[in-house]
Protein backbone atom coordinates (compact mmCIF):
# COMPACT_ATOMS: atom_id res chain seq x y z
CA UNK A 1 0.00 0.00 0.00
CA UNK A 2 1.34 3.22 -0.81
CA UNK A 3 1.68 6.58 1.27
CA UNK A 4 -0.78 8.36 -1.15
CA UNK A 5 -3.19 5.30 -1.14
CA UNK A 6 -3.15 5.41 2.80
CA UNK A 7 -3.52 9.01 3.12
CA UNK A 8 -6.73 8.90 0.54
CA UNK A 9 -8.23 6.19 2.50
CA UNK A 10 -7.42 7.98 5.84
CA UNK A 11 -9.08 11.58 4.06
CA UNK A 12 -12.12 9.36 3.32
CA UNK A 13 -12.68 7.68 6.85
CA UNK A 14 -12.05 11.02 8.17
CA UNK A 15 -14.64 13.09 5.82
CA UNK A 16 -17.60 9.79 6.13
CA UNK A 17 -16.90 9.98 9.66
CA UNK A 18 -17.51 14.37 10.12
CA UNK A 19 -20.19 13.36 7.86
CA UNK A 20 -22.23 10.42 9.15
CA UNK A 21 -21.69 11.92 13.32
CA UNK A 22 -24.24 14.62 13.48
CA UNK A 23 -26.67 12.02 11.50
CA UNK A 24 -25.73 9.07 14.18
CA UNK A 25 -26.03 11.30 16.93
CA UNK A 26 -29.57 12.46 16.04
CA UNK A 27 -30.50 8.91 15.05
CA UNK A 28 -29.07 7.95 18.66
CA UNK A 29 -31.25 11.15 20.48
CA UNK A 30 -34.06 10.31 18.64
CA UNK A 31 -33.99 6.92 20.06
CA UNK A 32 -33.33 8.21 23.26
CA UNK A 33 -35.99 10.37 23.28
CA UNK A 34 -38.84 7.84 22.12
CA UNK A 35 -37.37 5.47 25.05
CA UNK A 36 -38.08 8.53 27.52
CA UNK A 37 -41.62 9.29 26.00
CA UNK A 38 -42.46 5.69 26.67
CA UNK A 39 -41.33 5.32 29.65
CA UNK A 40 -43.42 8.72 30.70
CA UNK A 41 -45.81 7.11 29.14
CA UNK A 42 -46.21 4.17 31.38
CA UNK A 43 -45.48 6.27 34.38
CA UNK A 44 -48.36 7.92 33.76
CA UNK A 45 -50.87 5.05 32.80
CA UNK A 46 -49.64 3.25 36.16
CA UNK A 47 -50.26 6.78 38.23
CA UNK A 48 -53.79 6.45 36.04
CA UNK A 49 -54.58 2.68 37.76
CA UNK A 50 -53.53 3.41 40.88
CA UNK A 51 -55.58 6.38 41.53
CA UNK A 52 -58.70 4.76 39.54
CA UNK A 53 -58.00 1.43 42.11
CA UNK A 54 -57.72 4.34 45.06
CA UNK A 55 -60.83 6.07 44.08
CA UNK A 56 -62.75 2.85 43.54
CA UNK A 57 -61.54 1.13 46.51
CA UNK A 58 -62.50 4.13 48.58
CA UNK A 59 -65.98 4.69 47.14
CA UNK A 60 -66.78 1.28 47.59
CA UNK A 61 -65.89 0.99 51.11
CA UNK A 62 -67.37 3.77 51.68
CA UNK A 63 -70.59 3.30 50.29
CA UNK A 64 -70.67 -0.80 52.10
CA UNK A 65 -69.93 1.41 55.21
CA UNK A 66 -73.09 3.88 54.49
CA UNK A 67 -75.46 1.07 53.96
CA UNK A 68 -74.55 -0.98 56.81
CA UNK A 69 -75.39 2.52 59.06
CA UNK A 70 -78.54 2.63 57.12
CA UNK A 71 -79.75 -0.78 57.66
CA UNK A 72 -78.62 -0.48 61.04
CA UNK A 73 -80.92 2.89 61.62
CA UNK A 74 -83.83 1.06 59.47
CA UNK A 75 -84.16 -1.88 62.05
CA UNK A 76 -83.77 0.51 64.98
CA UNK A 77 -86.18 2.56 62.97
CA UNK A 78 -83.94 5.73 63.53
CA UNK A 79 -83.00 6.21 59.78
CA UNK A 80 -83.79 10.36 58.41
CA UNK A 81 -83.31 12.77 56.21
CA UNK A 82 -79.55 12.81 56.93
CA UNK A 83 -78.55 9.35 56.69
CA UNK A 84 -80.41 9.31 53.10
CA UNK A 85 -78.64 11.86 51.82
CA UNK A 86 -74.88 10.78 52.68
CA UNK A 87 -76.17 7.16 51.41
CA UNK A 88 -77.08 8.82 48.18
CA UNK A 89 -74.13 10.96 47.94
CA UNK A 90 -71.84 7.99 48.42
CA UNK A 91 -74.06 5.96 46.03
CA UNK A 92 -73.44 8.48 43.37
CA UNK A 93 -69.70 8.52 44.19
CA UNK A 94 -69.28 4.83 43.96
CA UNK A 95 -71.30 4.81 40.47
CA UNK A 96 -68.94 7.80 39.27
CA UNK A 97 -65.55 5.56 40.68
CA UNK A 98 -66.88 2.43 38.87
CA UNK A 99 -67.39 4.00 35.76
CA UNK A 100 -64.43 5.74 35.34
CA UNK A 101 -62.15 2.58 36.15
CA UNK A 102 -63.82 0.89 33.60
CA UNK A 103 -61.82 3.24 31.37
CA UNK A 104 -58.70 2.31 32.60
CA UNK A 105 -58.30 -0.98 34.19
CA UNK A 106 -57.52 -4.28 33.38
CA UNK A 107 -60.54 -6.90 32.74
CA UNK A 108 -59.41 -9.25 35.94
CA UNK A 109 -59.94 -5.94 38.35
CA UNK A 110 -63.57 -5.22 36.63
CA UNK A 111 -64.58 -8.57 37.17
CA UNK A 112 -63.43 -8.26 41.49
CA UNK A 113 -65.47 -4.95 40.99
CA UNK A 114 -68.40 -6.13 39.27
CA UNK A 115 -68.78 -9.04 42.16
CA UNK A 116 -68.81 -6.65 44.77
CA UNK A 117 -71.32 -4.38 42.77
CA UNK A 118 -73.38 -7.31 42.44
CA UNK A 119 -74.09 -6.95 46.62
CA UNK A 120 -74.08 -4.02 46.86
CA UNK A 121 -76.58 -2.90 44.29
CA UNK A 122 -78.95 -5.76 45.67
CA UNK A 123 -78.73 -4.36 49.06
CA UNK A 124 -78.97 -0.70 47.88
CA UNK A 125 -82.45 -1.49 46.52
CA UNK A 126 -83.36 -3.75 49.50
CA UNK A 127 -82.43 -0.47 51.44
CA UNK A 128 -84.73 1.98 49.08
CA UNK A 129 -87.59 -0.85 49.47
CA UNK A 130 -87.31 -0.99 53.46
CA UNK A 131 -87.02 2.99 53.68
CA UNK A 132 -90.52 3.36 51.45
CA UNK A 133 -92.40 0.72 53.52
CA UNK A 134 -92.21 -1.46 50.35
CA UNK A 135 -89.89 -4.72 51.48
CA UNK A 136 -90.22 -7.91 49.26
CA UNK A 137 -91.14 -11.11 51.41
CA UNK A 138 -88.68 -12.24 53.65
CA UNK A 139 -86.88 -8.76 52.96
CA UNK A 140 -86.03 -7.05 56.58
CA UNK A 141 -82.81 -4.71 57.43
CA UNK A 142 -81.51 -7.63 59.80
CA UNK A 143 -81.55 -10.37 56.38
CA UNK A 144 -79.84 -7.53 54.50
CA UNK A 145 -77.03 -7.01 57.40
CA UNK A 146 -76.18 -10.96 56.58
CA UNK A 147 -76.37 -10.24 53.20
CA UNK A 148 -74.14 -7.13 53.13
CA UNK A 149 -71.56 -9.12 54.54
CA UNK A 150 -70.84 -10.97 51.32
CA UNK A 151 -69.14 -7.78 50.17
CA UNK A 152 -66.61 -7.93 52.91
CA UNK A 153 -64.29 -10.62 51.25
CA UNK A 154 -65.19 -9.08 47.95
CA UNK A 155 -63.85 -6.00 48.86
CA UNK A 156 -60.73 -7.59 50.38
CA UNK A 157 -60.52 -10.12 46.95
CA UNK A 158 -60.57 -6.67 45.24
CA UNK A 159 -58.09 -4.71 46.68
CA UNK A 160 -55.60 -7.76 46.83
CA UNK A 161 -55.44 -7.65 42.66
CA UNK A 162 -55.90 -4.23 42.59
CA UNK A 163 -52.38 -4.12 45.07
CA UNK A 164 -51.55 -7.35 42.36
CA UNK A 165 -52.11 -5.91 39.50
CA UNK A 166 -49.57 -2.49 40.76
CA UNK A 167 -46.68 -4.62 41.96
CA UNK A 168 -47.43 -4.01 45.91
CA UNK A 169 -46.37 -7.37 47.63
CA UNK A 170 -47.47 -8.20 51.51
Amino acid sequence: MTDALATTITAVVGVLGTLFAPVLSHRLTKRQRAEEIELEEKKRAFEERRDAYTAMNRASRQFHTLLKDALHRLRDDVYGDQEREQLEEARRDYRDRYAEAQMVVPERIMEASRSVNEVLADIDAVAKRLDRGRAREGESAQQALLDLKAAEPRLSAMRRVMREDLGVRN
